[in-house]
């Protein structure tokens, strides 16, 4: 038995519908994937988890893409790989990009201080 595969997902509050289509939702993974790994390789986590992460990713999708523009990036002479319209080598580079900018700029604030000690020691 084949089950359909959804078109999207349609939420409705009150008056007010959204509808998400298939390629936002795969757009989402996507960075999703991209956000966890760039994560990876600096070191460090952004807040809120797999959100902070998706933000992250999309943030650096849209540095890498509309912002900074590069070209020539490819692999064994194949153009960047893109995966349902997202160019995954410029979205890697763009969330580390922005992962580290991001840890730069916060790590005087996460530092915390040291817990005193109360009673002997």
């Amino acid at each position: 038995m084949l089950l359909p595969l959804a078109d999207g997902v349609t939420i409705q509050l009150g008056e007010h519908v959204w509808s998400f289509g298939l390629n936002f939702i795969l757009y989402l993974v996507i960075a999703a994937i991209v956000g966890f790994l760039a994560e990876y390789i600096v070191g460090w986590r952004v807040p809120f988890g797999i959100i902070g992460s998706i933000i992250a990713a999309v943030i650096g999708i849209w540095l890498m893409t509309q912002v900074i523009q590069i070209n020539g990036i490819s692999i064994n002479g194949h153009n960047d790989i893109d995966l349902f319209g997202v160019p995954l080598i410029r979205a890697l580079i763009g969330s580390i990009i922005f992962v580290a900018i991001w840890h730069l700029l916060t790590a005087g604030i996460a530092r915390r201080r040291p817990r005193r000690r109360y009673g002997a020691a």
